[in-house]
């Protein structure tokens, strides 16, 4: 009787271990582009770069959804250098579809960013499911230019709540899988990410940060993706002297520091 006790709780135990594994293996993996630049006016060279900075908010903002499981942007930027695309611009369906199966990912999201010179700022998405190419849940937010987290909360609300992805089949061997290959171990998705965009202390009020203070956190981030940690820390301590409590920015800055003094 007590050898078949003992048997009953051996093959138990597995599946009570494995359990969590599996319903993380269930939730969609989702990777985020970089956003292009479709501005308009005189000064639309000015927002260049900018789409590096979106992308990097957007996937901290959507690594909270428990639904998903969100390609942190570090693994996106080493696809893209190693497929040649990072000075290429924009990134047509097809390549997106063979970046997605590099990364592992099973939705890519892609999109663009436009200011129209008056202070408005208009962001799209749209999913593509890498399995069959086919694009989908074509989303559009407006915010003002002085409140670029605005517009990001907007989009990555707008996401959570209408992206309802479901789980594709395993790929078929041969293709990367999150946590193999090209993704680098675990730490190539978030499920739940620690950096706020903000932080979470009641007595702060919500960060506003404008575009232009974007567009340097954005600056900072290709100084940090080319190995410039001096000059990326530069850049975090300069967006921290207008908005101390930027959670993305902190975090960052502490890495690229960590870097400088190693």
């Amino acid at each position: 009787m007590h050898a078949v006790r003992r048997l009953m709780l051996a093959a138990a135990a597995p599946i009570a271990v494995s359990s969590p594994v599996r319903a993380q293996e269930q939730k969609p993996v989702v990777a985020v582009l970089y956003f292009d630049n479709n501005s308009i006016g005189k000064d639309r060279a000015d927002y260049d770069g900018l789409g590096k900075g979106i992308a990097d908010l957007l996937i901290t903002d959507m690594a909270s959804n428990p639904r998903v499981r969100v390609v942190e942007r570090e693994k996106v930027q080493k696809v893209l250098e190693e497929q040649n695309l990072v000075k290429s611009g924009s990134v047509d369906q097809n390549t997106a579809v063979k970046l997605g199966k590099i990364l592992g990912a099973q939705y890519m999201i892609t999109g663009g960013f436009l200011s129209d010179g008056r202070g408005n700022m208009v962001l799209t998405s749209r999913a593509i499911n890498i399995q069959t190419s086919e694009i989908s849940h074509p989303s559009r937010v407006q915010e003002r230019t002085e409140d670029v987290l605005g517009l990001i909360a907007k989009m990555s609300s707008k996401l959570n709540d209408d992206l309802k992805l479901p789980a594709l089949a395993p790929q078929r061997t041969g293709e990367a899988s999150p946590g193999t290959g090209t993704s680098g171990g675990s730490g190539g998705v978030q499920a739940g990410a620690p950096t706020r965009l903000a932080s979470s202390s009641k007595a702060v009020k919500p960060v506003k940060l404008d575009v232009r203070t974007a567009l340097l956190y954005s600056k900072a981030l290709e100084e940090q993706d080319n190995g410039h940690s001096e000059k990326a820390a530069e850049l975090y301590r300069a967006v921290l002297s207008k908005f101390p409590e930027f959670g993305p920015a902190k975090a960052n800055y502490a890495k690229v520091s960590k870097q400088k003094a190693s």
